[in-house]
């Protein structure tokens, strides 16, 4: 992560991914809002927080904004946006939007920022396990790629 002197242009976007944010909590969801804009700062898609009203965890703007890029737009196009967004993009999110091969983000409050703004701070980590059956596991993933 790279913090770097924004442009006025960037800045406009990004108060207009804080106005989708501020949407999304008067419509009773998370405060988070995100838009792709074109190389000359045209936006082509918009999104709000939608995780209560549609029951998905998984609505973040930046996931649905990820998953439209990657059906709607091709690799060139998809690599010359650029995404604004109210916060810097979970785990989740982060995964989608490089599959989706957005070329950047641009965030107006850090994760950090976000967790110190929360009563509980951030999720809790879930143990995991693995690797385990490697010699099975390849076999359905050996020559996908």
């Amino acid at each position: 992560m790279t913090h770097q002197a924004t442009t006025h242009d960037e800045e406009r976007l990004l108060r207009r991914a804080i106005e989708l944010a501020a949407q999304a909590r008067a419509g009773g969801n998370p405060p988070f809002g995100s838009l792709l804009a074109d190389g000359n700062g045209r936006v082509i898609a918009e999104e709000r927080n939608t995780t209560l009203t549609d029951a998905d965890i998984t609505a973040h703007p930046e996931l649905k904004l990820a998953r439209w890029a990657a059906r709607e737009l091709g690799p060139e196009t998809a690599a010359a946006t650029t995404m604004y967004t109210s916060c810097q993009p979970c785990p989740m999110c982060e995964g989608a939007i490089r599959r989706s091969g957005l070329g950047r983000v641009v965030f107006a409050l850090s994760g950090e920022q976000l967790n110190a703004l929360k009563p509980g701070g951030d999720f809790p980590e879930v143990p995991q396990q693995g690797p385990t059956l490697y010699d099975e596991a390849r076999v359905p993933v050996e020559g996908y790629y």
